[in-house]
């Protein structure tokens, strides 16, 4: 059974829960996917589907939920590559060759925040527990992105140096791209102190009163959906173009993993994003 959450769609396959935005589901030539904590074989305080290693859960029940997650999201599992993130604005291009690298191999690099292709059968792999996932899909050109972008990323506009990465390597028109931010921690749950919220206040040609507002004392409220969104429209994708899961993880903790609700002991969710081989 399908279940709109947000602007995004929750189903559970196999008991494996998966959330997916109905508009690039759409698209008939890239399949998508956003992992839950529901349906993998980890133990506590990682159950269940835990899809991010070094947290101290053992790897092979990593690779296993992935091996699930993947049957149930119909995506190949020998097709993932995956981020090696560290907040950093860093995009990578990658290709058939790095399939399996930081999951059924180790990394080969670290600092990748950003992953891009135009191939298909090669699966896109970033990690979340509260931080935001940013979907690309140009649908002239068939290339897609896919992105790490916690505050430090946000308030480096990695949305943006993604939108111009997918320029330079695939000639990107930002008109034809389909963006979308993923499931974060909402300006519900998003408080931080007086020099994080320095760092958006510098964004000034966002407007900054639209996504950043002071608490008491030196406490505020940063509304990451909404600067990304707007990143994104300053990148020249077109307001029409973007969808906002508006989905926090923290106020779906059950559901969910977030660093903040479990204090950082967690384990972590993926967004995977590929190009169907059989559509090319």
């Amino acid at each position: 059974m399908v279940a709109p959450m947000g602007n995004m769609e929750y189903e559970e396959i196999h008991s494996v829960g998966i959330l997916r935005f109905p508009a690039l589901s759409s698209v008939p030539f890239i399949r998508h996917a956003f992992s839950t904590r529901k349906g993998g074989v980890s133990q506590e305080p990682f159950s269940s589907m835990n899809l991010n290693f070094g947290r101290g859960d053992s790897d092979e029940n990593v690779r296993q939920n992935f091996r699930i997650f993947c049957d149930a999201a119909s995506i190949s599992p020998e097709s993932l590559t995956a981020s090696a993130q560290t907040h950093s604005t860093v995009v990578r291009r990658v290709t058939k060759a790095d399939r399996g690298n930081g999951i059924w191999r180790p990394k080969d690099r670290s600092g990748v925040d950003g992953l891009i292709t135009n191939e298909a059968g090669v699966t896109l792999v970033t990690y979340y527990a509260d931080c935001t996932p940013l979907f690309f899909v140009d649908l002239k050109n068939r290339a897609i992105g896919l992105a790490h972008s916690g505050w430090r990323g946000t308030a480096a506009r990695m949305g943006a140096v993604m939108v111009e990465r997918m320029k330079e390597e695939f000639g990107t028109d930002p008109q034809d791209i389909l963006a979308a931010v993923g499931p974060a921690i909402g300006p519900c749950c998003y408080e931080v102190d007086e020099p994080v919220a320095r760092e958006f206040a510098k964004m000034e040609d966002l407007k900054p009163d639209a996504f950043l507002q002071k608490k008491t004392g030196e406490k505020y409220i940063v509304n990451l959906w909404e600067v990304n969104r707007r990143i994104l429209l300053s990148a020249g994708i077109p307001a029409e173009s973007i969808v906002v899961a508006e989905i926090c993880p923290q106020c779906n903790s059950g559901l969910l993993w977030s660093h903040r609700a479990t204090g950082g002991v967690r384990g972590g969710m993926a967004a995977m994003l590929c190009i169907k081989e059989e559509e090319l």
